[in-house]
């Protein structure tokens, strides 16, 4: 793990820990791993938004129509929440980017956590609903493949077998 005494300011680890020159392998095909990923989880968020339709049609049968209110929050309670459990767990990782190798870490090593990860996906959102295809070209240009709303929380996302082989290491 990354020393907690490391400093913010100066020569400290902190500052180079995902480094892209010292440690290329963390970042290759991120990219387009990314976008599989983020295929995979749409298609199972769509089908837990399947499973919840059903509960809140149930629900509402049985509540004489008043729990197909819940209809208008379908999205956001299956998506949020979906993200906050995935992402912002134990392993940093949607089950999308699990599957495609990758995992996502603070600037400084630490793993993210639950309001990170909807603010993460929130900003996605926003940054696409706003300026549509530049939020993944940002990434071609930026050295450690991040997107604009990566940059904006101080994410990174990395290939998993390679951050997992540097945090064999002693130290990143």
């Amino acid at each position: 793990m990354i020393d907690s005494k490391a400093t913010y300011h100066g020569s400290s680890e902190r500052e180079n820990v995902f480094d892209p020159r010292l440690h290329p392998a963390l970042f290759d095909g991120v990219l387009s791993r990314r976008i599989l990923a983020f295929l995979f989880d749409a298609v199972l968020i769509f089908c837990l938004m399947i499973l919840v339709s059903i509960v809140i049609a149930i629900l509402g049968a049985i509540t004489f129509g008043l729990g197909w209110l819940l209809y208008a929050a379908l999205f956001p309670l299956v998506t949020l929440s979906y993200t906050a459990v995935t992402l912002g767990g134990y392993n940093a990782a949607t089950p999308g980017m699990r599957f495609m190798g990758l995992e996502m870490r603070l600037w400084y090593g630490a793993r993210p956590y639950g309001i990170l990860a909807v603010m993460h996906s929130l900003l996605f959102w926003f940054g696409n609903v706003i300026l549509t295809p530049f939020i993944l070209l940002v990434g071609l240009f930026t050295s450690r493949k991040q997107l604009l709303h990566d940059m904006l929380l101080g994410t990174v996302v990395m290939d998993r077998d390679a951050l997992m082989s540097l945090e064999g290491q002693s130290r990143y």
